[in-house]
């Protein structure tokens, strides 16, 4: 951790203070050694608070107070920051500390202020010091003082905002301390550090609107800039906490749920952008498209995709921006396509996408690992709607139910559990595909199946020519359910749908723990009914084994 040079400070500021402020020496406020060992540390900084908040005449004092802010210990840290926050806190209500374009410490020596003036200088110097200590401890071992200092920080903005320290724009930022948050995004967005936990503390402030709203502007400038400078390399810890920020802003659904403000605008409050819903959505559409508009790791592309359909597009003042994004997504293939499937049904069905290859992409997507992805559920559910539509042409549907049954043949129970009734449904929806279990005008049996499997595209895959014999081979399967459940397609289907909504999360424990609760009353010792061993009674086995 780097630390100030308080010694030079002290000496100087001391010297350019004393005349009409305080005394040549810095006051002798200190005890004598006996009872300097018996006081404690969180005893000396309440003492030293005190005595600069009674007189100006004790204010170097404020260096103390900035020594125990670095010091190792973490209670004493903890102290300083308490002390500090109340310290600052009341001498902002004062009117103590100076306002606008502060000199640097060296031009004070040579400047022709006043007493006054220097003092309110010197102040704010120390006040600027403070708040670099605790961005600083933000990212300190312990999560107390990180708490702590994030606490501290939030305090001093809403201290800010009721007693600015700049003259006031207000054509644009009112009084809002803009400059304060967006420091403390940057010490929050750390490349080295997992901030998550102090991040999810964070998200309490981040419920008031225009903390929120100059939070996502302080983040898109941190993403570009941190990104920009390493080259657009990915940058895990970073990323994740920026992922982790982003996450925990909600925008809210409407303009009259923006109440909710750390400092309260008294004069053009109907000008201020951030009483707008229009910017809060504008703000939180750049912040994220900035973040996607970088290489992720593959984790953090799941984890985006996984939240993109209801957690970021339906807060988004225009959700197409995102179609380059998502049609990119769907063409990486494997669990990333899968995902990417929700937010491009929100851009189909409701923002009118076309994508021309997207059908031919789904069908390609049905590969064996359909079955075993964790995302199953999410992908059946989006594939039932996707080919609900009475409009798609015969030859399409016939390809999807086709590839479906040879997947099936190698599937687990409980994807055939889902796979089954789906296909049963796509017939009942599509009635030419009636032809695939049975062709009244076929000659004979085929010898070999017309369907070609590795055929990406469904038009030339030849599936109408071929039958569903893969259904009729399942209806031999081990489980009984899977063969009730392919015996369906032997008697004329009903007009009304199976509803596989509840088979979607069906898992192989549930399987099993179902049907070890459904116990049959009489268990068959064998198949087929005997006829000779044990018939007779007059036979060795017969008299000691009777059926009767």
């Amino acid at each position: 951790m780097c630390t100030l040079n308080l010694g030079v400070l002290r000496f100087s500021l001391t010297a350019r203070y004393t005349g009409n402020m305080a005394p040549s020496k810095k006051p002798n406020v200190s005890k004598s050694d006996t009872e300097k060992s018996q006081t404690s540390p969180k005893q000396t900084i309440s003492a030293k608070t005190e005595l600069i908040l009674q007189s100006r005449k004790h204010a170097n004092n404020i260096f103390d107070l900035l020594e125990y802010l670095q010091s190792e210990k973490e209670k004493e840290v903890v102290c300083a920051i308490n002390a500090c926050q109340r310290l600052f806190c009341e001498l902002l209500e004062r009117g103590e500390l100076y306002v606008g374009q502060l000199p640097k410490e060296e031009e004070l020596l040579q400047g022709a202020w006043n007493a006054d003036e220097k003092y309110h200088m010197f102040i704010r110097h120390r006040y600027n010091s403070c708040i670099e200590l605790l961005l600083e401890n933000i990212g300190h071992e312990s999560y107390q003082v990180k708490e702590s200092s994030l606490c501290a920080v939030m305090k001093f903005a809403a201290a800010e905002g009721k007693h600015p320290l700049q003259k006031q724009d207000w054509s644009q930022h009112y009084s809002f301390p803009k400059e304060l948050i967006s420091r403390l995004v940057w010490a929050l967005l750390s490349e080295k550090q997992d901030m998550a936990l102090l991040i999810s503390r964070f998200q309490e402030f981040l419920e008031m609107d225009d903390v929120r709203y100059y939070v996502m502007n302080s983040a898109r400038d941190n993403m570009h800039r941190v990104m920009e400078r390493n080259k657009r390399a990915e940058m895990s810890v970073y990323q994740t906490n920026v992922f982790t920020l982003l996450t925990n802003i909600t925008v809210p659904s409407q303009n009259s749920e923006i109440t909710n403000f750390l400092v309260k605008q008294e004069a053009k409050y109907e000008d201020w952008k951030v009483a707008k819903l229009k910017e809060h959505k504008r703000a939180f559409e750049l912040m994220w498209l900035t973040f996607l508009k970088y290489k992720l790791p593959m984790s953090m592309y799941k984890k985006v995709l996984v939240i993109l359909h209801d957690s970021i597009l339906p807060h988004m003042s225009d959700p197409t921006l995102m179609i380059d994004f998502l049609t990119a997504a769907y063409d990486v293939g494997g669990a990333i396509s899968l995902l990417a499937l929700n937010g491009l049904f929100v851009l189909i069905h409701e923002h009118n996408l076309e994508y021309t290859d997207f059908y031919k992409k789904l069908y390609n997507l049905m590969d064996p690992s359909i079955f075993h992805v964790k995302y199953r559920a999410r992908f059946f559910h989006l594939a039932n709607i996707f080919l609900s539509s009475s409009h798609l042409p015969v030859y399409l549907i016939a390809a999807f139910i086709k590839r479906l049954s040879r997947l099936a043949l190698t599937a687990p129970p409980t994807g055939l559990l889902i796979v089954l009734p789906f296909i049963c449904n796509l017939i009942r929806r599509h009635p030419s595909c009636r032809v695939l279990i049975h062709r009244p005008s076929a000659d004979g049996e085929m010898c070999s199946d017309p369907y070609v499997l590795e055929e990406e595209d469904p038009a030339q895959c030849h599936a109408l020519e071929s039958s569903l014999w893969e259904i009729k081979s399942l209806q031999n399967h081990f489980h009984p359910d899977v063969s009730k459940a392919a015996k369906a397609i032997n008697q004329a289907l009903p007009e009304r749908e199976d509803d596989i909504s509840e088979l979607l999360e069906l898992s192989t424990f549930e399987l099993m723990e179902r049907d070890l609760k459904n116990q049959s009353q009489s268990v068959p010792l064998e198949f087929d009914s005997v006829t000779g061993l044990l018939q007779s009674p007059r036979e060795v086995l017969g008299l000691h084994f009777s059926l009767e």
